[in-house]
């Protein structure tokens, strides 16, 4: 497939940023990885849906609203053989991890780096390995949602995607009362469910829960205020490295406190503990998957009508160099 240049016409409107979680290892679809592109790099550098990888097309798909000099991708150090062809050439901005330790250090590690620059920021999270069938129309949605974090500097608005079956490996947002009603529609947010068993989860559906898509928006206070509310020892110890942002002491000091701190999940520990702090905003007209398992990639694949080589049963990638 071929994509026309990434957008740079975007509106620089000031206090926005980007976020590009693109720091997991993948691990639930390495054998179908190792099969696309020879070697045991994670899904978000690899080609699975047409010509780019899932870290550039999530690049191209927030540069439709989100402008690139305001874009963070936190990656992880261990896998630069992969990441480096791809962003340095660019002179993408990188928040480098030592290693994975789960979404909650990438979320506050970003969020520290962007609050320090600039302390009125609102920020939208992406996570790298998502099938999204329209990109402008969900970027449509995303920025009805940053109007909205700009208005309610207290809340942080989560992307509810109106299921399509009762999945039961997804996370699920109950929505309570209705918040707004313009450019997006927003709730409050009752409670989380998360990877409900199949009774559970068509219940669920029934109920007109959501699927949570763990894309969210919010200012960076509100942000921050959630993980210190959640995770006070988190918070505070991440704090305490603050002064060595952007500095030489930075890479040190970093490597060193992910050496002593386990994986925290973000959804689980901080989102699913505090929903007074959130609220749903309604994805419409638009198709999506987390492609965590190989079920999910193929039938994303479905989706788009295609059919790749590497998809035919007797196809062997021979192992290849990262570049």
């Amino acid at each position: 497939m071929i994509h026309p240049p990434i957008r740079s016409g975007v509106a620089d409107r000031g206090n926005e940023w980007a976020v590009i979680l693109a720091g997991g290892d993948g691990s639930r679809l390495k054998s179908l990885t190792r099969k696309i592109a020879g070697d045991e790099r994670p899904k978000q550098f690899c080609r699975i849906l047409g010509g780019e990888t899932l870290i550039e097309q999530t690049r191209r798909r927030a540069a439709l609203e989100l402008h690139q000099k305001r874009t963070l991708f936190v990656v992880n150090r261990r896998h630069e053989t992969f990441y480096a062809p791809l962003l340095l050439k660019t002179s993408a901005k990188l928040v480098v991890q030592p290693c994975n330790r789960g979404t909650a250090p990438a979320v506050l590690y970003s969020l520290l780096k962007i609050a320090r620059r600039d302390p009125k920021a609102v920020v939208a999270f992406f996570p790298s390995d998502h099938y999204i069938s329209s990109d402008q129309q969900f970027m449509a949605q995303i920025r009805a949602a940053l109007d909205f974090a700009h208005q309610r500097r207290d809340l942080v608005i989560l992307m509810g995607v109106q299921p399509e079956h009762p999945e039961v490996e997804y996370g699920w947002i109950e929505p309570a009362s209705l918040i707004a009603d313009g450019a997006a529609r927003v709730f409050a947010v009752r409670r989380f469910w998360e990877k409900p068993n199949p009774m559970l989860a068509k219940l669920l559906q029934r109920r007109g829960c959501l699927w949570n898509s763990f894309v969210m928006v919010g200012s960076a206070e509100a942000l921050l205020e959630l993980i210190q509310s959640a995770l006070p020892g988190l918070f505070h110890a991440f704090r305490a490295l603050s002064r060595h942002l952007d500095r030489r002491s930075e890479v040190k000091v970093v490597d060193d406190f992910y050496g002593c701190i386990g994986e925290t999940n973000f959804s689980q520990q901080v989102l699913a503990l505090r929903p007074e702090r959130l609220a749903v905003a309604t994805v419409t007209g638009v198709r999506w998957n987390d492609l965590g398992e190989p079920k999910r990639v193929m039938a994303s694949l479905s989706l788009e009508g295609f059919h790749p080589h590497w998809a035919d049963p007797d196809f062997i990638q021979p192992t290849q160099s990262a570049f």
